[in-house]
């Protein structure tokens, strides 16, 4: 059998992490990077801009199957890389959802999925009656390129959003309005498809934040009764199938105060939130969505322990690169797996991550806590 060649489009620290269950899987990592000395640069076999088509055609027939670190590729490059005949996993019809989150939700809503209340939002007047129909305050989105809290406000007026209307064109053409939700905690809910249709769930997980940014992940979500599971679950496969997705997908939701599930985000790629796996799981999220985009059969996702906790390490300044005590992290907390990725320090940078697997949630957490302290002192 030919060793399957999978290409990661996007030098980041997901694509970094898709190397050692690569390695065991026996199949070749080729990585197009957007930089040299990116986060996964021992897999980096191009540098180079992957908004040119013609680059990415390039770095596309060195491989079997094209798939991402980052959402971010051109949808008319991928279209283009099809119509080749070039495998791209998860397909260019998935991503536009990914991509766009007015098409999102459009999409979710002719899937009767659970979401906040919306409205496509083209004028200051749209958004006021809008912010008018819901208590006076909303959630703002711009529908293209927001991440990690960026693209993303809290308004109460059309004035608080005067500069991206002056820009809109350049924002997709509109704005997505969202109901600002009373919720008690935000879960995710990671799965994984592979072509041939097969599918399968990790533990779902509460999420925690810190400035827009995840700071701790908890495996499983500590009291989700077995209805919420089982929701959450059937969320993460209507929307797998309903979009076509294949390779992992997190389904990003809020629980409301009064035990409902509602979509936020989508992410079709390995996500923060399932870093865990690593440690946490049978099968990770990065060897399974290595798995699933060259149609393997998929791993089990049993979770390896009755607790697992994740911590990320978020820049603190331009100096801490958080390997600084690695060795004394080590020493005093021996049951933390310590993860770093490689980037150059800076505020708010996601720089790593810490997971714990033990006894019960609040040990574990308690233990990548500690560790991810000593590693902050820097």
């Amino acid at each position: 059998m030919q060793i399957p060649r999978i290409g990661v489009i996007g030098g980041g620290q997901l694509a970094r992490m898709m190397v050692p269950p690569a390695v065991a899987l026996g199949v070749e990592l080729h990585v197009l990077a957007e930089t040299e000395g990116s986060s996964a640069a021992i897999a980096a076999t191009m540098v180079g801009d992957y908004t040119q088509f013609e680059t990415v055609r390039d770095f596309a027939r060195t491989v079997d199957v094209i798939t991402f670190d980052h959402e971010h590729v051109p949808l008319s490059i991928l279209e283009r890389l099809e119509a080749e005949g070039i495998s791209v996993q998860p397909p260019s019809k998935a991503l536009a959802f990914a991509q766009n989150k007015l098409h999102m939700r459009a999409r979710l809503a002719q899937l009767d999925l659970p979401m906040p209340a919306w409205r496509e939002i083209h004028n200051a007047d749209a958004l006021d009656e809008f912010i008018a129909q819901h208590g006076g305050v909303a959630i703002l989105k711009t529908p293209i390129g927001g991440y990690d809290g960026k693209g993303v406000r809290v308004v109460r007026s059309s004035a608080d959003a005067s500069d991206w209307f002056e820009t809109i064109e350049r924002l997709g053409g509109a704005l997505l309005a969202e109901e600002k939700v009373s919720f008690t905690r935000e879960l995710a809910q990671l799965s994984s498809r592979n072509p041939s249709g097969d599918f399968t769930t990790w533990p779902l997980v509460e999420t925690r934040q810190e400035n827009g940014v995840c700071s701790v992940v908890i495996s499983p979500a500590p009291n989700a009764n077995q209805t919420t599971l089982d929701h959450a679950a059937h969320i993460a496969r209507t929307v797998s199938e309903g979009l076509d997705v294949t390779g992992v997908l997190a389904v990003e939701m809020f629980e409301t105060t009064d035990g409902r599930l509602l979509i936020n985000e989508l992410a079709m790629r390995p996500h923060n939130s399932g870093h865990f796996s690593i440690e946490g799981s049978v099968t990770s999220q990065f060897e399974q969505h290595l798995r699933a985009v060259i149609d393997l059969p998929l791993g089990d996702t049993s979770a390896t322990g009755p607790a697992a906790v994740m911590v990320n390490l978020l820049g603190v300044d331009d100096s801490n690169d958080f390997v600084r005590n690695y060795e004394r992290a080590m020493g005093e907390h021996p049951s933390a797996k310590l993860h770093t990725y490689g980037k150059s320090a800076r505020a708010g940078r996601k720089m790593g991550h810490v997971t714990v697997v033990a006894e019960n949630a609040a040990a574990a957490l308690d233990v990548a806590q500690a560790a991810a302290e000593v590693l902050r002192r820097g």
